[in-house]
């Protein structure tokens, strides 16, 4: 009888779970390896559409800085070997970041009546934080894929580190996190693609090719015609 309530009472909690935000919040995950051209990208879509742009990264690399911080040491350690930074960490620091750009009231027609847009950068990087995130803060409407060769890669990571200052752009760190995105992002992205929200764009050419594709397709995204 015990087992029989606790059941009843786990499909109970299951029902009356809510999401941070509701529907009228519009989030698009921008996936790609390193070095595939997301924070550029995501950079042009600001000016288009006037998303938020939030890099799952940047706020790692700030929390890790940030003075008091529980999770710095944690972060730094994650950062340096290349691995996946424990998932409540990286999603809780996203829902209060969506939270504090919510309560600025930004102008816009996406931000109108509680709306809101967010391109989310460099996230989920593996399952547990896709369905952490979506159960938690909101269903993503769509997932950028940005794809390019291992090679493309690399040559743009090391020449981003002769002045980024990032301590993972180098070669050793780079090698690592290309293994963490063939093992545990790739499924990310072949999940997203069997439920059909994965709008894939080839990154190899130029960042203004790369950018008018985009740009069309989250124009049609965003118009609800795909």
């Amino acid at each position: 009888m015990p087992a029989f309530i606790d059941k009843i009472t786990d499909t109970l909690h299951l029902s009356s779970h809510k999401t941070a935000f509701d529907s009228k919040v519009t989030v698009i995950f921008v996936l790609g390896g390193p070095g595939a051209g997301k924070g550029t990208q995501c950079a042009r879509l600001v000016e288009d559409f006037g998303f938020c742009h939030l890099s799952a990264g940047d706020l790692l690399r700030a929390e890790q800085h940030r003075e008091g911080s529980k999770y710095g040491e944690l972060i730094q350690t994650c950062i340096k070997e290349g691995t996946i930074v424990p998932m409540e960490v990286t999603v809780n620091l996203l829902k209060n970041a969506m939270s504090a750009a919510l309560a600025e009231q930004r102008a816009g027609d996406g931000w109108a009546d509680g709306r809101g847009r967010f391109l989310i950068d460099g996230f989920p990087r593996q399952m547990d934080q896709a369905e952490m995130f979506e159960r938690d803060v909101g269903k993503a409407s769509a997932v950028l894929f940005f794809s390019t060769t291992q090679e493309v890669m690399l040559e743009r990571l090391l020449e981003r580190g002769k002045t980024s200052g990032r301590e993972d752009d180098n070669v050793e760190s780079i090698k690592k996190r290309f293994n963490t995105y063939k093992e545990q992002t790739m499924p990310v992205i072949e999940h997203y693609q069997k439920l059909g929200k994965v709008i894939e764009i080839d990154s190899s050419i130029s960042i203004e090719e790369v950018h008018q594709k985009t740009k069309a397709a989250v124009t049609n995204l965003l118009s609800g015609s795909t």
